[in-house]
């Protein structure tokens, strides 16, 4: 079973979509699974808070040099994923992320498949202190990427990005390898019943093609991508 571990500060983010439709199922039938470590629960708790005050524990600070907004110290987090690895049994490999870094993809996807346990880091703020980065090279396979061109709130819109991209890849998640769809010859258009819709004044038809029976066409129609 591949099992995914989070580094965040907010995993109540994460759990609902993570729990919903295919990933939710994945995760019942123990084809993966998730798990959480927030950097906040490795920082000590402020002499003057009660015990419950779990969001007193400070994780940020102002970055030396100046400049806007807060920065997450290294430790927390890197006690966190620490914490995580400490669980793996098998190959693992520590999701970093970066906006210019190498962009994840389909083949990406795929070599995350080969490891056991994937930690993912998902910073908040104006990012990380950088040391953090240094410090989870010397833990392990350390893997650094960029989920699209913007830049998001957090990481942890990217990381579950990456669960799903490779929850769908694991055998027997989609019922077939052939549902995984850039595995098979596919266009990026889809149709499907009715045949003809009426919006206002007009109506929109499915392509002829598709409607044909001709298996070997359509396989060319979707092959050019129309």
């Amino acid at each position: 079973m591949l099992k995914f571990h989070l580094i965040t500060l907010f995993p109540e983010a994460c759990e609902a979509y993570l729990s919903a439709s295919i990933l939710g199922r994945a995760r019942s039938d123990k084809k993966m699974s998730v798990s959480y470590q927030n950097p906040r629960a490795f920082v000590d708790l402020p002499k003057d808070k009660k015990k419950n005050e779990f969001s007193y524990r400070k994780v940020d600070e102002r970055p030396y040099g100046g400049g806007p907004g807060m920065v997450m110290m290294a430790l927390p987090v890197v006690k966190a994923v620490k914490k995580s690895l400490a669980r793996a049994k098998g190959k693992t490999a520590v999701i970093w992320f970066q906006p210019d870094a190498k962009a994840f993809d389909n083949k990406e996807a795929d070599k995350l498949l080969k490891f056991d346990d994937v930690v993912l880091v998902c910073g908040r703020y104006e990012g990380i202190d950088e040391r953090a980065k240094k410090m989870l090279k010397t833990l392990g396979t350390l893997k650094t990427y960029s989920v699209g061109e913007a830049v998001y709130t957090g990481g942890e819109l990217p990381a579950m990005a990456i669960v799903d991209a490779v929850t769908r890849r694991i055998p027997g998640v989609l019922g077939k390898d052939e549902s995984v769809e850039e595995r098979r010859v596919a266009s990026h258009a889809s149709y499907t019943r009715p045949e003809v819709i009426t919006f206002g004044t007009k109506k929109y038809k499915v392509p002829p093609i598709l409607l044909s029976g001709h298996a070997a066409k359509i396989e060319e129609w979707r092959k050019k991508g129309k």
